[in-house]
Formats: structure tokens, sequence, C-alpha cells
């Protein structure tokens, strides 16, 4: 099936409130730029408003999070602690919010140019986490609200060349709401999967 036909039928057919299941969608789903491509291997899932507080759209639409509400296949990109950033995959029904955040990867392809941009480090660890896969494939702000699927941004998405691993569901990291909400998705033992620290409320 052509990667338009699995886009309309996979992700922009799935409502808001199976985003779950579109991000199970997207493993094994490989992530190329600026010359270097990740192969996804865990990803973690929100929806949309008055449905997941832990989403940034739960309190409606701001010029921050409006790509959010669609249309699918957009790039929606933030920032957090004012110096890394994180990407995720909008999906889901035009109009309402629902997204896929890209937390890890392994590098399949371009792993010198990743090596470089990530330093001397054990190559399971190059894209092992939301902020470190953005700086392995060089994505900034400046990718927000471009697409993933026409070849019209700085990243595209292709299919999986064969069948993925069994994948395994937990609860999401780092929320500090609906923390045991079972959206975070990876391939099974898979070393590239970023480590699960539960939020800890500050004293």
């Amino acid at each position: 099936m052509c990667l338009a036909c699995r886009v309309r039928y996979e992700w922009q057919e799935l409502p808001a409130d199976r985003v779950d299941e579109a991000a199970r969608l997207l493993l094994g789903w490989r992530l190329t730029a600026n010359g270097v491509t990740v192969r996804l291997t865990e990803v973690e899932a929100y929806s949309g408003l008055g449905m997941d507080p832990a989403s940034h759209a739960h309190r409606g639409m701001t010029n921050r999070n409006e790509v959010m509400f669609g249309p699918a296949g957009m790039l929606y990109v933030y920032q957090i602690y004012g110096m890394h950033f994180c990407a995720n995959v909008v999906c889901g029904e035009e109009g309402i919010a629902a997204a896929v955040l890209l937390r890890a990867g392994a590098v399949v392809d371009g792993i010198a140019v990743a090596r470089e941009r990530r330093g001397a480090r054990k190559d399971t660890d190059l894209a092992a986490g939301p902020a470190k896969l953005m700086q392995v494939l060089a994505l900034n702000r400046a990718a927000n609200d471009t697409s993933v699927l026409d070849g019209s941004g700085p990243a595209t998405l292709t299919p999986p060349d064969g069948p993925v691993a069994p994948i395994e569901a937990g609860p999401r990291v780092g929320v500090t709401s609906a923390l045991d909400v079972p959206w975070r998705f990876w391939i099974k033992d898979d070393p590239t999967v970023s480590t699960y620290r539960r939020h800890t409320p500050r004293r």
C-alpha cells in the first residue's frame, strides 16, 4: 500500500480517542532528516480536548498547539527546559487534537553523522530519548507545522520494510497528570528504547 493510502486509512480515519492505535502503527516507520534515518522504536500517544489532561491540547487550541488539531502527518515541535526539542506526529481527525510523541529510535542510516552530532557514545544511545532523537536528526522548532509525508518539510516518514517485532505498552514518561495511562509503546527488547522514569513531584 502506498504511503498516502496508509496515512488515509490508518491515521486520518482513527478518532482522536484512538490515538493509541495510531501510535502503535508508527513503530517501525523510518524518519529521515538532514542525512540521518531513524527507525522508530518507542512512541507515546496524546489525545485531545477534554480527554487527556497530559496533552498540550487539553485546555483547547492555542498559538503553540494549534498544529495538533490537524491535518494528519504534520510535525508538532516544542521545546523543553529551554534547550531541547521534542517532535510529535499529528494524527486522527482534523479539528480534534491528537499526536504521537516520537520517543526513541535506532539509527539505520547516516550513523557517522549521528555520532558527530551526539558525540562519542554507544550507538544504541544515539536516539534513545525524544531530545536525543531530535539532536541526531538536527531538527528544531523550524520543523514545527511541516509535513512528514509529502517531501515539503525537512523530515520524511516512510513505512517499515517488513513486519514489526512484538510491541509492549506501559505508562507515559515525565507527565504530571494521567501518570498511569498505558499509552507509551515500544518494540519489545529493542536496546534503543529509553529508560522509564515515573514522574516524581517536587517537594
